[in-house]
């Protein structure tokens, strides 16, 4: 079945613009376009805004739920099971912020004592509890572009990654917070950069990947035992320094 951009947006309650703006940054792209410019928009392109939606309700920001969706590795029903696990948890978080609001209602009323930890129980201003979960399933723009670029390498270029991961590998005893450790994943950042284009982010995100997938951490380790683990600290601590 295919339906205009109006009927869209009437089915899910959402603007025209909206979905607009969801196809000018190539998160959602109309199954095609009329003559006159009109955007059609097919059963799967539905399935596709569903998944959207979803992950917006559970707080994930645009840019994520584009990196998610449009992963090689992504797939619907592995997303629509963790997406009904984490909307389980959010309304047990909801349901006690429900009753520590009426739990207040009454210590506000002088009907009941409440104690201070009481007042904020249900409450969580931690980072985004489900994107870690999401990068760990499908992974992340950082890891996709390190791949493609191990790909692209010269032959120069492979001799100098070989020799900073050895250097590396030389520093990975120390400290991941010393000066001699910070001044090589500064060589390592720099490096990756003259290559791809990472942000303090991104960078700290790679370090972690670099331990959650074995593959990185197999490859890595034959430089040194311990060397991604190494890696992922010194990168974390380098990137919060810096941000």
């Amino acid at each position: 079945m295919n339906i205009k951009i109006k009927e869209v947006a009437d089915l899910v309650g959402i603007s025209v613009r909206t979905l607009h703006h969801y196809h000018e940054i190539d998160l959602l792209i109309p199954e095609r376009m009329t003559e006159s410019g009109y955007r059609i928009y097919s059963d799967q392109n539905l399935e596709t805004l569903q998944q959207i939606l979803f992950f917006k309700e559970l707080g994930f920001p645009l840019n994520k739920i584009k990196e998610i969706i449009h992963s090689p590795s992504f797939n619907q029903l592995d997303a629509l099971d963790m997406q009904h696990k984490m909307l389980l948890e959010k309304r047990e978080r909801l349901n006690k912020m429900i009753d520590t609001i009426e739990r207040t209602i009454q210590h506000t009323k002088g009907e009941i004592a409440m104690s201070n930890e009481e007042k904020f129980s249900g409450f969580d201003f931690s980072n985004n509890p489900y994107e870690e979960e999401a990068k760990q399933r499908w992974g992340d723009q950082a890891v996709d572009q390190a791949n493609k670029k191990a790909k692209e390498l010269t032959e120069f270029e492979q001799d100098k990654f070989n020799q900073i991961y050895h250097d590396l590998a030389a520093v990975r005893h120390f400290a991941p917070d010393s000066k001699v450790a910070q001044e090589k994943i500064n060589a390592w950042y720099v490096y990756l950069n003259k290559l791809g284009n990472y942000s303090y982010e991104a960078f700290k995100n790679l370090g972690q990947m670099y331990v959650d997938d074995k593959r990185f951490t197999e490859n890595i380790d034959q430089f040194g035992e311990g060397l991604a683990m190494f890696m992922r600290d010194a990168m974390a601590i380098y990137a919060d320094s810096h941000q």
